[in-house]
């Protein structure tokens, strides 16, 4: 039997003409398919707001049979230059989320150039040398141990990625200090990059005009917090500032606060940001964990997504096991 609750909601990041881009080894989805997979999802989905998801989860009434909710994380300027265009032309809403200090201080986030950095570089042995010798400069004064000690801990593929793409970004995301990773990843983005933090910013990131644009045609913009921090590592009161500081940002260019939402970065979640969330009055969270959502008052704040890969990229392809789940 149909369950009157079941909402998919699909995750995306990065959608571009890749083969024809600066950065053709980025990860990311084909503007071509994504095109295709909206109209798979036009013929066997019905596309909701975030408005309606909101309305039923706090009346408990049903939703629509098969409906799916599209969002976007980061707030990517192929989000405005791509994706926008295209929903705006299939009628169909996306919910847009954004880590504001990409915005207000034209910063990139450190998850963003590790991205760039291997993706500049076709031999990422080369890379891996870098840091070898970067983690042997800082030895001393940051006490750490050797670096086999590092790759034999973090180098592990997953379905995703090489072990060697796993042990950059595990050692440049979480294994080390904020600082030190800071300073690791700015001196790599110099070297494999080449141009100025703020141009790169300005390339890679939507403007407040672009969210203010989208925002009056339809769009739904919510937070991914300010800094693009692990939430589930944040004291209490650092969580809190995270929220400030980006709830902030959507009152100023006119979110209705009323209904905002939030997108854990890089899904980190625990009770105390659960908890926070709720005391902010946000009426619900996506994770990125992989299932169909509910729209119980329950699970409000810990909505699983699908991933743009778990659906077809072929209008003519027959419906997948998550159609049938959902």
């Amino acid at each position: 039997m149909k369950n009157i609750n079941n909402l998919t909601i699909v995750m995306y990041h990065y959608v571009r003409d890749l083969k024809n881009s600066k950065f053709p080894g980025i990860k990311g989805l084909e503007l071509s398919s994504f095109i295709e997979q909206i109209q798979y999802i036009k013929k066997n989905y019905h596309p909701v707001t975030m408005e309606e998801v909101i309305y039923c989860i706090e009346n408990q009434s049903k939703i629509p049979d098969k409906s799916i909710l599209l969002t976007f994380d980061d707030a990517y300027s192929d989000h405005y230059s791509n994706v926008f265009p295209i929903l705006q032309k299939n009628k169909i809403q996306g919910s847009f989320y954004i880590p504001s200090k990409v915005i207000t201080e034209h910063k990139v986030l450190d998850v963003n150039k590790i991205h760039f950095i291997l993706a500049s570089s076709f031999n990422i042995l080369r890379i891996i040398d870098d840091i070898k010798l970067l983690i042997n400069s800082y030895k001393s004064q940051y006490k750490l141990y050797d670096f086999d000690y590092y790759y034999k801990k973090l180098a592990h593929k997953n379905s995703w990625d090489s072990k060697e793409v796993i042990f950059v970004k595990r050692l440049l995301q979480v294994e080390l200090t904020e600082d030190l990773r800071t300073k690791i990843v700015d001196i790599l983005f110099t070297k494999y990059i080449g141009i100025s933090e703020f141009e790169f910013s300005n390339e890679l990131y939507m403007n407040e005009e672009d969210l203010v644009n989208m925002l009056n045609c339809g769009m739904h913009i919510g937070s991914h917090g300010h800094n693009h921090f692990w939430w589930n590592a944040l004291t209490q009161s650092e969580i809190e500032n995270e929220l400030n500081l980006s709830c902030d940002f959507l009152q100023r260019i006119g979110v209705d606060m009323t209904n905002w939402t939030a997108c854990y970065p890089y899904g980190s979640y625990d009770d105390q940001s659960v908890n926070m969330l709720s005391k902010k009055g946000c009426k619900l969270a996506v994770t990125v964990d992989t299932n169909i959502a509910k729209t119980n008052k329950e699970d409000r704040f810990l909505m699983p997504r699908l991933d743009t890969n778990d659906l077809p990229k072929n209008r003519a392809e027959k419906p997948n096991k998550w159609y049938h789940q959902a």
